[in-house]
């Protein structure tokens, strides 16, 4: 069987050959493509991201892969979001109010509060909270982190897995075909690349859909 193809989406944002190659060794046939085009014919789509998020959600649209990913999610195809490639699938965010982000997963982003240390950075315990094929094989594992923002989704159903840093927020998220993670799974070793290579499984095997 044919690995499945995984487009990492290029919008000058992200950690894109870290991604490309943890998704290779999971098994996908990855590629970074800043094309909709070339990314629509994948069977999977990866939204990675690095820094503000008005700034993010900005060069994603410049790059005309909103629509892409809109009528994906229509569809209900398999997508990862990474870290701020997580944030931007929200539509609102606390670091640029008057940034739009592409509203995919309902809910908001908030900033971390002023009593821990922002950005939260460093290694720190993901907490499963719900059965899914994604956190097959995986407890409560610790995952690399470095951020200051974090997802609040409108359901709580919509967690799978949690960090208890701070206030404790979403390390997972899941709605539908779309998943989402707040930590970086290609910096997280050998956990990370389980959660990638069962993210992979899920998408040849047409459960992700």
């Amino acid at each position: 069987m044919a690995a499945p193809r995984v487009a990492v989406l290029d919008y000058d944002a992200g950690n894109l050959r870290s991604a490309q190659k943890a998704l290779v060794r999971a098994g996908a046939d990855a590629v970074v493509t800043s094309h909709p085009g070339r990314a629509a014919a994948a069977d999977a789509i990866v939204v990675p991201g690095v820094g503000h998020f008005g700034q993010c959600v900005r060069r994603f649209r410049a790059a005309g892969l909103d629509a892409l990913v809109r009528d994906w999610v229509a569809r209900a195809r398999p997508l990862l979001g990474v870290c701020v490639g997580m944030q931007i699938l929200y539509a609102h965010s606390e670091e640029d109010p008057d940034a739009r982000g592409l509203g995919v997963l309902p809910g908001r982003v908030r900033r971390l509060p002023s009593d821990v240390t922002v950005p939260h950075m460093g290694w720190n315990r993901l907490n499963a909270v719900r059965d899914d094929p994604l956190l097959e094989g995986l407890a409560d594992e610790r995952v690399y982190f470095v951020h200051s923002y974090y997802a609040e989704p409108a359901d709580d159903a919509q967690v799978l897995a949690t960090c208890a840093y701070g206030p404790g927020f979403p390390g997972i998220v899941r709605v539908g075909s779309v998943a989402a993670t707040q930590f970086h799974p290609e910096k997280s070793g050998d956990v990370g690349g389980r959660l990638l290579a069962n993210f992979v499984a899920d998408v040849a095997s047409g459960h992700a859909s």
